[in-house]
């Protein structure tokens, strides 16, 4: 059995089998994400399996420890592949640059077919090509050379490429894709695009279709930008006599009408989101609506109500936009949702952050009171400042229209305050919360006219997790006896 017969004897047979082909070059893209969750998806609902591939092709973009990114971000988000580089497989090796000497003989085969040609041009050469709208077309000059001449200088080991051969012919080359339906490309836009390059490593562009082949990638699934690529690729599934699989392109993932979210805006990446104090699950969720909708139109949704509602039909054609604000909308549905023991989990790494001595205060509490006020976790830091970054404060906060409260009665009453605190021996938040609400009774005053002085005296902030009974407990009575002598040394310098 000759090489060629002994590859195409290994292809599976008779399943959907997809798969996500990253190329590890740092972070894995929320673009990226989507298209392994739609792939994932497309294969289970069909009783298929979901392949992981590395390609890894393009050596001077490669970064290290960029596989165990994408692999735990796989694992960590559910998207559990049936082959890949660390669980093997019967189809492998997963990772392209393992696949090198098959590259070539294939390449080889379309030589002799005339589907490809050996390109001895030199970088220089090459830069003296008719510059077309940005880009230089190559002009074939290599594809004229004759068979004795190609051999002469690949004995003389001149370095060369394998380029494709696409005919020189008028007309478009059409086919269909279960997104954006029938796509035509004139032939005179396609180039002899390099299969091999100098260094013996494929492209993308011919890798990506040897390996979609030999590991029988029925569903090709991948982002819009390779629309027009596409009838390249199938000149070469053509050359080789093979199936074309099926298409899915995706839309873009946009920062906005113009530009394409990038790894610069900061929230590009799956562990950039994380790092934000997102919730799995919540950017989980929020990719999967980026580009698809459910036929009933649901916005949240878990992972298995995704995968049992996912439907190609719902895949959108256009772009779509990174709205932040949605997805901080979506993560704190998904906070608010979670136990209180729960939330106190993720939260305590946060509070840790945020308390200048761990166990100074108590995290149940403060987990409890941030747990309604944030959309995601990285605004606990900064809701909770209070507790240890307490200094001077405007006194025009003491005035609020609404608790028909101002300065002259935040003087009036703080003192009165001060006293009752004093003397309270129930220091919890329902002794507090007594207290004040008996000291109200006495006064005759309105609730606002209590409360809110003593929330600003305690916190020096207009806003706080918590009104001011819940931050009189978490602060202690000594500590909470020194702020309110604070406000009322500020107040008294009026």
């Amino acid at each position: 059995m000759n090489f060629f017969d002994e590859m195409e004897a290994r292809i599976p047979r008779g399943k959907v089998r997809t798969r996500f082909a990253p190329s590890p070059t740092g972070y894995l893209h929320v673009g990226g994400l989507r298209t392994a969750l739609y792939a994932y998806f497309y294969a289970k609902k069909n009783g298929g399996q979901f392949v992981l591939r590395i390609e890894d092709t393009d050596r001077n973009r490669l970064v290290e420890g960029a596989v165990d990114v994408i692999i735990r971000t796989l694992r960590e988000t559910g998207l559990i592949y049936d082959e890949g580089p660390d669980v093997g497989g019967p189809y492998g090796p997963y990772i392209q640059s393992e696949r090198k000497t098959g590259y070539l003989e294939y390449a080889k085969q379309l030589v002799e077919k005339g589907a490809a040609y050996y390109c001895f041009c030199t970088k220089e050469r090459l830069e003296t090509l008719p510059d077309v709208n940005g880009a230089r077309k190559y002009d074939k000059h290599c594809l004229h050379l004759s068979k004795e001449e190609v051999e002469a200088r690949l004995a003389a080991g001149e370095p060369y490429v394998i380029r494709q051969n696409v005919p020189e012919t008028e007309g478009a080359n059409t086919y269909h894709d279960m997104v954006f339906g029938d796509i035509t490309v004139d032939n005179n836009e396609m180039e002899d695009q390099i299969l091999i390059k100098s260094d013996g490593m494929p492209t993308y562009n011919f890798a990506n279709v040897i390996d979609d082949h030999l590991m029988n990638i029925t569903v090709v699934m991948r982002g819009s930008e390779y629309l027009t690529s596409t009838p390249k690729y199938n000149m070469l599934y053509d050359a080789f006599g093979w199936e074309r699989p099926i298409y899915i392109h995706l839309p873009s993932i946009m920062k906005d009408a113009q530009h394409k979210l990038s790894k610069r805006d900061g929230s590009a990446s799956y562990e950039d989101l994380i790092a934000k104090g997102y919730l799995k699950d919540a950017v989980l969720n929020y990719i999967a609506l980026l580009g698809w909708a459910p036929k009933d139109n649901r916005e949240k949704m878990t992972f298995g109500e995704m995968l049992e509602a996912f439907d190609i039909d719902g895949i959108s054609r256009s772009n779509s936009i990174f709205d932040e604000n949605k997805l901080n909308w979506l993560n704190s549905e998904y906070i608010k949702e979670m136990s209180d023991e729960e939330f106190l989990k993720i939260a305590s790494p946060w509070l840790d952050k945020s308390v200048a001595a761990g166990g100074k205060y108590d995290y149940a509490l403060l987990a409890k009171l941030c747990k309604t006020r944030i959309s995601r976790l990285d605004e606990i830091p900064a809701l909770v400042s209070f507790l240890d970054g307490f200094g001077e404060y405007d006194t025009e906060l003491f005035v609020h229209k609404k608790m028909k409260t101002d300065k002259a009665l935040a003087k009036e009453y703080l003192p009165l305050v001060r006293e009752c605190f004093e003397n309270l021996d129930d220091w919890s938040e329902k002794g507090v919360h007594d207290a004040l609400n008996a000291l109200i009774a006495k006064l005759g005053c309105k609730n606002g006219q209590i409360f809110w002085p003593v929330r600003v005296a305690l916190s020096g902030l207009a806003s706080t997790p918590g009104g001011a009974t819940e931050i009189a407990e978490l602060l202690g009575k000594e500590k909470s006896l020194e702020r309110l002598d604070f406000g009322i040394k500020l107040l008294g310098k009026e």
